[in-house]
């Protein structure tokens, strides 16, 4: 049982609704996006075509320009920490191509009634974010809304030969995950007074963690594949990078996750996000153990999770050590396999 007492009440300077939790589920994108006209152009390298995390644009022979953008209400009361935090998961689209930021703009919803003094504070957490990337802060836009959001538009660039896919993987791959999961269910917990100041501060830290090192290292690599953990959750985004044409073998034991998260888990602190996410992906995976928690884990919606790599596996070993030794917690955790009745096994 989670210890209620070392619970501590958060601040309540922002009201908790979000993060990438109130992301639409991925079946509904796919209906929304199926008849909308698909735009035609050489130049034009990833489009909303492929749900990868972000379009690129090719420039000339030599680079290419990402695009793309993330905002998303409050998942945490504290302004300045909000802000660091969705700064860092616009940021990761960029990393997850495989590219370098260049600028980044905000986008600013915000109650007309509210403290202006707060908003200070999540603009600060995320222009921190922009430059630690080694982005220019340009400018952005506000509006007034009900409730409060933020994130930015961000601008990358990329060698068109160096573009990474969400999905090119190659059978027989490895898939390696930076970062472990369960952030959404732990902040789930922590703010309903379930959750522990230790755990939640944790995933903070790793919410708050660029994916800028974890990507420049994986660009050393011949990766078949990689997009980052967000809204889907690993099963879902996974369930991208395979693209209908393999299946994936996942080896529980090696699985990154939080512990204070399987617990919360298991206790039936979930995230709403999260039963979406099962609702309809659970068709494509299949447990072949009794673990509620971990299901739990992999269907959770993470914010500014870590990135999913897929890596032939002469090379799997060398890029997990890679990662470690710059203090980047990585695992091997599952391998590509031929296409069969379940999509997706947990073993």
């Amino acid at each position: 049982m989670i210890d209620k007492r070392k619970a501590v009440a958060p601040k309540k300077e922002l009201i908790i609704c979000g993060g990438c939790n109130a992301k639409i589920g991925p079946g509904h994108l796919d209906e929304i996006l199926q008849d909308i006209p698909k735009t035609e152009s050489d130049s034009l390298l990833v489009g909303f075509d492929t749900a990868d995390d972000a379009a690129v644009i090719k420039l000339s022979e030599e680079q290419a320009l990402i695009q793309t953008l993330d905002f998303f209400p409050t998942m945490v009361s504290d302004p300045y920490l909000f802000g660091k935090i969705a700064a860092a998961n616009a940021l990761s689209d960029v990393y997850a191509m495989g590219g370098k930021v260049l600028s980044a703009m905000n986008i600013v919803c915000f109650p007309e009634d509210k403290n202006l003094a707060i908003l200070k504070e999540i603009i600060r957490g995320g222009a921190e974010k922009v430059k630690e990337a080694g982005g220019i802060l340009v400018g952005g836009h506000s509006i007034h809304d009900a409730s409060v959001k933020y994130g930015l538009s961000v601008t990358g660039t990329i060698h068109p030969n160096k573009l990474l896919r969400n999905n090119n993987c190659q059978l027989g791959d490895h898939l390696i995950l930076t970062k472990p999961l369960g952030v959404g269910i732990i902040i789930t917990a922590y703010n309903v007074g379930e959750m522990d100041q230790k755990s939640f501060d944790e995933a903070v830290g790793y919410m708050q963690t660029l994916n800028k090192d974890a990507s420049e290292i994986i660009g050393d690599f011949q990766v078949s594949s990689c997009t980052d953990i967000t809204g889907f959750g690993l099963l879902g985004h996974l369930h991208e990078l395979l693209h209908g044409a393999f299946s994936a073998c996942l080896f529980s034991s090696t699985i990154p996750i939080l512990a204070a998260a399987k617990q919360a888990a298991n206790e039936f602190l979930l995230t709403a996000g999260g039963q979406r996410n099962r609702n309809y992906l659970e068709s494509f995976v299949h447990f072949e153990q009794n673990d509620f928690g971990l299901e739990e884990i992999l269907f959770d919606p993470q914010t500014s999770g870590g990135l999913l790599v897929s890596i032939p596996e002469t090379e799997a070993d060398q890029l997990v050590a890679a990662l470690q030794e710059a203090k980047i917690p990585a695992a091997d955790f599952g391998k590509i396999t031929t296409k069969d009745s379940w999509e997706i096994r947990v073993k």
